[in-house]
């Protein structure tokens, strides 16, 4: 009842996805809250990198994807590049750019065609810069970049969009726990700035800080709830085989291996 009442940033009714001949994602339904971070977890394979793909309009599917309400394919590209920004698995491209024209490619959708960047693009990327620990970076080209430093530009490049709608696919990968630290701490204040996070993640204890989790197996939804309610941490345990704990530790949540007996033969 309470999901009801808060507005849905985006949802999905009856979507299936399949990649070349075989089929990844069966009727999947689902909705997001505004305003709220969401990790989607599940095992390798489960589907959840194609779901985000095709949350964010990359990826054919049957059925219905919404964005606040409207269907994606009815926005135009622009307007929908306004409110719903990505972060790609192992992005390439681009390796000869400056960090700060990397980042500035998020400012496109809010440019004329060929005008140069405004006062307000110029602040938002630097403010972007800064906010991922990556303003010495910005004067270096993306190829001369580490593959922590680089994801940190292009997160940069996501927040310079100032989209109401983040979705990041693996967004911690390359980076060390300090830079995680810092992700997760962007990730509040954009949430708490009012933006919608949905990240796709393998860090579990990571992902059990967020607000809901987004369960994800055999390409269907398992269970959608709070990070902190019992039945999500069963249902966390379960799409793993038993294969994880899930145990409080100084006030938060972590997910550990749980490492079960080998009985053998005489």
């Amino acid at each position: 009842m309470l999901r009801a009442m808060q507005k849905i940033a985006i949802g999905t009714h009856g979507v299936s996805a399949s990649i070349g001949n075989t089929p990844i994602l069966h009727d999947v339904d689902l909705q997001l809250s505004a305003g709220r971070w969401c990790a989607i977890v599940g095992p390798n394979g489960a589907g959840k990198s194609t779901l985000l793909r095709v949350l964010a309009g990359l990826l054919p599917s049957d059925g219905q994807v919404l964005l606040q309400g409207r269907a994606l394919h009815d926005w135009p590209a622009r307007e929908r590049a306004r409110q719903l920004a990505w972060l790609g698995q192992a992005e390439t491209g681009g390796e000869d750019l400056l960090a700060w024209d990397v980042a500035m490619l998020g400012r496109l959708p809010h440019r004329a065609w060929l005008a140069a960047p405004s006062e307000h693009d110029h602040a938002a990327v630097a403010q972007a810069l800064r906010a991922t620990q990556a303003w010495d970076l910005r004067a270096r080209r993306l190829g001369e970049l580490s593959g922590g430093e680089r994801q940190r530009v292009l997160l940069a490049r996501v927040l310079a969009t100032e989209a109401p709608l983040l979705l990041m696919d693996e967004p911690l990968a390359h980076l060390d726990p300090p830079h995680q630290a810092d992700w997760l701490a962007t990730v509040r204040a954009q949430v708490g700035a009012g933006a919608t996070v949905v990240s796709v993640l393998h860090e579990l204890t990571m992902a059990l800080l967020a607000d809901d989790l987004l369960i994800v197996k055999a390409g269907r939804v398992l269970h959608h709830g709070p990070c902190h309610d019992p039945v999500t941490h069963r249902a966390l345990v379960a799409a793993f085989d038993g294969r994880i704990a899930v145990h409080p530790v100084q006030g938060q949540w972590i997910a550990l291996p749980h490492v079960q007996e080998l009985t053998h033969a005489d």
